[in-house]
């Protein structure tokens, strides 16, 4: 874009404020209205919905979940095939006790469509007060109609690490459930599990990573660097196309040498696939589940002089292989689907109980690792 050009566009946009400003029907017309519009029409032309300006009130409820704690219904949203679109609930919040799941479209949020809404407007609308209400229209599928449901918000407190234990005593097989990458402290929280599992003579690992929405990329690449020894974990290219490797790092705890599988699903995105496709392409381990979200870029966020922030897609990553999974995701080494009967029974019968022998992924995990050759 010249010079020239770009001055007439500029004045194009402060000639429409001027216009409004003097002559719109209303006279109550604030400035930060305008403004925050215009920003918003702006990034919204780039068609990335992960480029986005929160206002400072979402700022602050966004660095306040960096810190695992905000209030509202416990999903993780993106979207995906042009509509808002749940990635993963949350375990043991409203979302997940409702029933969403991973790939519901949210249509509506209490009553406003979503078509053409902004991210973060959609997370602001779900987001509120413990014990104030949302409702959300959701379609799930195609030829379905759509459902409404009424959840009422809660504190949400995210563990980065759910579960941890050892699934079989004989064979001494250790399960950790990461929840996400979103806290500084994931990292931290995953090695202490991981200690107590080998306190208890942990000799192979299922790491879970279903629902797993992703987080920050430091955490991704140190976490990888606990069971990746000497290896590439991710590629960036940046919008010139410049490539930047990231290698693994020190780390204080290291589990390079003993059987892994990672379980994944349609709601594992961003950071869990980078380090279930460093597992995988480092030939570290093996990936059990279904196809991942496919979320391969990087944001960074840009703090305003005002309190809101800006954040901005800086580069977009590749595995290291050089795999582009954006909109497609990681293809498990072994496909095992959840079974439909399995997916009714736990939405109808609200006195249904999660069990891992009912668990078919988890299952299939178990019997890959108890089939090697040492045990």
């Amino acid at each position: 874009m010249t010079a020239a050009r770009s001055d007439v566009t500029w004045g194009l946009l402060y000639q429409v404020l001027g216009i409004v400003r003097t002559q719109y029907v209303e006279l109550d017309i604030k400035d930060d209205k305008l403004i925050y519009g215009s920003i918003r029409g702006m990034l919204k032309s780039l068609d990335d919905p992960y480029t986005r300006f929160v206002d400072p009130e979402g700022y602050s409820e966004m660095q306040n979940h960096l810190n695992g704690n905000f209030a509202g219904i416990g999903i993780q949203i993106g979207m995906k095939d042009g509509g808002l679109t749940v990635i993963a609930p949350i375990e043991d919040t409203p979302a997940e006790k409702a029933g969403l799941r991973t790939g519901d479209k949210i249509l509506e949020v209490n009553g406003k469509s979503t078509e053409d809404m902004p991210l973060d407007q959609a997370v602001s609308l779900i987001r509120g007060p413990k014990g104030s209400k949302v409702r959300l229209l959701i379609l799930r599928n195609l030829n379905e109609k759509p459902q409404e449901y009424t959840l009422v918000r809660d504190n949400i407190k995210i563990k980065s690490v759910n579960r941890q234990k050892i699934l079989d005593e004989k064979n001494k097989i250790g399960y950790v459930m990461l929840n996400t990458f979103e806290s500084k402290l994931t990292y931290d929280e995953l090695v202490d599990a991981l200690k107590r599992l080998d306190e208890q003579g942990m000799k192979s690992l299922i790491l879970d990573l279903r629902n797993n929405g992703g987080g920050l990329l430091d955490e991704a690449i140190m976490i990888a660097s606990i069971f990746v020894q000497d290896g590439e974990i991710v590629h960036t290219v940046d919008r010139y196309g410049n490539k930047e490797t990231f290698q693994t790092v020190e780390v204080d705890y290291q589990w390079h040498d003993k059987p892994l599988v990672v379980l994944l699903n349609g709601g594992s995105a961003s950071a869990s696939e980078i380090l279930a496709g460093a597992i995988e392409d480092n030939k570290r381990g093996k990936l059990i589940g279904t196809q991942s979200f496919g979320k391969a870029s990087v944001q960074n966020i840009r703090p305003l002089s005002d309190g809101s922030a800006v954040l901005v897609t800086v580069a977009k990553y590749l595995t290291p292989s050089g795999h582009d999974i954006n909109k497609v995701g990681i293809s498990p080494n072994y496909v095992v689907e959840v079974p439909t009967a399995t997916i009714e029974e736990a939405l109808k019968n609200p006195n249904y109980q999660y069990t891992e022998e009912k668990d078919n992924q988890l299952q299939y995990a178990l019997q890959y690792l108890r089939n090697l050759p040492y045990q």
